[in-house]
């Protein structure tokens, strides 16, 4: 039987510059709600937001923790994040490398 898979989450959310990502990304990690943090700089955004078509370049963060952070992840990003409606989407990782999983969730503090 293959060796199971610890479940991890990335989420992904946006910040209007590289300067206020890392600041949400270092104080996530710091606060051990995420393992890892990844900045992708300068992507562009176009969305609806209060009836109007919007573009915006953006600072894009992947951030790498467990299903049991992810409700404590989500109240610190928003009571941190500078945006009214900060994005927060939930992606399963279904398969990956398992010493960087394991390494992940020891990030966390967890088995």
């Amino acid at each position: 039987m293959p060796e199971a898979v610890p479940s991890a989450r990335i989420v992904l959310t946006t910040a209007d510059n590289p300067k206020e990502a890392t600041r949400l990304a270092r104080t996530l990690v710091e606060e051990g709600l995420a393992a890892c943090a990844t900045l992708v700089p300068a992507v562009q955004s176009i969305y609806r937001w209060q009836g109007e078509i919007q573009f915006s370049t953006e600072t894009m963060l992947l951030l790498k923790t467990a299903p049991e952070q992810l409700a404590a992840l989500e109240a610190r990003l928003l009571a941190l994040h500078t945006y009214q409606t900060p994005e927060f989407l939930v992606l399963p990782v279904e398969s990956g490398s398992q010493p960087y999983l394991e390494w992940l969730r020891s990030s966390l503090g967890q088995p």
